[in-house]
């Protein structure tokens, strides 16, 4: 058996070897021609800082509504800039103060703003309809007055206490899932990941136990990317999220990125620091509940308690003060 009988009809031996010959010098060429290569990262990294940053802006927009609620934007959006209340020397505490709630859109920032301005007008006009032109309720002159002026200052005071409310429930979110963040950066760190890796990684591992956490890390790691200073990007991230916790965090990658002190090191010390101090504040919570349960057990318990134990000995000697027969 040879390998002239599995050739095509009308080739030879010899022009197989010719043609696997030319086939390596191609290949052996293409091959030299590649590692030669000089190649450009900034623009593979222009392109990964744009895809993130649509990926990031196509997440802000997800849930804006359908078209109802887009026109209903249109007209506050209408309202505010004819008051020119984006021009607001305050606007910028009051964006962050929406940040640090989660509700980073202009949306947001635009239908607070809304909301403050037209929400007690609405609430006392529609008070003052109820009250006055059906007369609902009968009440005292003074008394009306009072209530439609407290449910005016009731929806003055209302969009403050729903971003309060959004932000101390994010912040305990961000305080809990903060030192398995932290562990995690000392993981990536220990590998040799650069820093906006590493946040990118930990956004990417945490986005379902902890999605506050993840968005911040993600939104940090896109601005190291394309901010020219990285301090900047780090405290933006500490005017976000304004806790103990963070601003730790930021200081200590400032301080390892400043004076060149090991990365992993100071965030294992941190993670350390963080979890000693969430389980003291277990053990505090724990030191503190015979305190609060006292009354509860004063007033629930032991009056049952008492009725139980002394009761039949009560109707027992009343049952024997009743049998004795009084001296005449």
């Amino acid at each position: 058996m040879r390998i002239a009988d599995y050739l095509p009809p009308g080739m030879t031996v010899e022009d197989l070897m010719i043609a696997l010959a030319a086939m390596a010098a191609a290949f052996t060429v293409l091959a030299i021609w590649h590692g030669l290569l000089v190649r450009d990262p900034a623009a593979g990294r222009i392109k990964e800082l744009t895809r993130r940053q649509d990926a990031l802006m196509n997440k802000l927009k997800t849930n804006r509504g359908h078209a109802t609620r887009a026109r209903g934007m249109g007209f506050m959006h209408q309202v505010v800039s004819r008051l020119k209340l984006l021009r607001n020397d305050k606007t910028r505490a009051v964006a962050d103060k929406l940040a640090r709630a989660g509700w980073r859109s202009r949306d947001a920032l635009v239908g607070y703003l809304f909301a403050k301005l037209c929400l007690p007008a609405a609430t006392g006009g529609i008070a003052a309809l109820i009250i006055y032109g059906a007369g609902a309720y009968d009440l005292q002159p003074m008394m009306r007055l009072v209530v439609v002026m407290g449910g005016m200052v009731l929806a003055l005071f209302l969009p403050d206490i729903v971003v309060k409310n959004a932000t101390d429930k994010r912040r305990k979110i961000i305080r809990l899932g903060l030192p398995d963040a932290l562990d995690l950066m000392v993981i990536c760190a220990e590998a040799g990941l650069s820093l906006d890796s590493a946040l990118k990684r930990v956004a990417k591992e945490m986005v379902l136990s902890c999605p506050e956490l993840a968005d911040e890390f993600g939104l940090t790691s896109v601005e190291i990317g394309f901010l020219p200073d990285r301090s900047q990007a780090l405290k933006n991230l500490t005017r976000r999220c304004d806790l103990p916790g963070v601003r730790g965090l930021v200081n200590t990658l400032l301080q390892s990125e400043r004076y060149g002190t090991p990365l992993a090191q100071s965030l294992r010390v941190l993670s350390a620091e963080y979890r000693n101090e969430r389980l003291l504040k277990a053990e505090e919570k724990a030191a503190r509940l015979p305190a609060i349960l006292t009354v509860p057990m004063i007033l629930f318990v032991l009056p049952p308690l008492f009725i139980v134990l002394i009761g039949p000995g009560a109707l027992r000697f009343i049952d024997s003060m009743k049998g004795l027969s009084l001296p005449h």
